[in-house]
């Protein structure tokens, strides 16, 4: 084999891994996607101890507590192509992936028929996982941080009056 062949032939050998590698990433965006679609699938259909699987960090919040929650909430993903908008990964190293989307919303009390912002979402038991802070947030049920606080420290200073 000459240099010219070699050098050819080493040319498209590295076409082909970077068409490899960019078909790499873009699977795992569309695996991001397809996990968040779905979790909001399941969330949409009310089953929220199937959801409550679906999501990361759950902290200390138990499955009765967020299904408690998740049912006193009128608020759920849209359907269809109102669901998830303007879907794109910002940032993902295999493990954790920050993505950017607009959630459309129904039910809403407020005015706001959707969520724009950024997620993050953790790969666990090889699927790509929602926040539940996340999930409790755009449901409307999550606490104010500190609000607790503020309505404690109010009544102990009505009550040293």
């Amino acid at each position: 084999m000459d240099i010219r062949s070699w050098f050819a032939a080493s040319v498209a050998m590295l076409f082909i891994l970077v068409g490899a590698g960019a078909g790499g990433a873009s699977e795992t965006e569309f695996l991001i996607e397809k996990s968040m679609s779905d979790t909001l699938d399941i969330w949409r259909a009310g089953r929220y101890e199937q959801l409550f699987e679906q999501l990361a960090t759950r902290g200390t919040t138990s499955r009765e507590t967020f299904v408690k929650k998740m049912r006193g909430s009128t608020t759920r993903p849209a359907c269809c192509w109102q669901k998830m908008e303007n879907f794109r990964v910002v940032d993902e190293n295999g493990l954790e992936a920050t993505i950017y989307a607009k959630i459309g919303l129904e039910g809403t009390a407020g005015s706001a028929s959707s969520a724009t912002r950024e997620f993050r979402l953790t790969y666990q038991e090889g699927v790509w996982k929602m926040q539940l802070p996340d999930v409790l947030r755009i449901a409307g049920t999550a606490k104010k941080k500190g609000s607790g606080k503020k309505q404690h420290s109010k009544k102990s200073h009505g009550s040293n009056l």
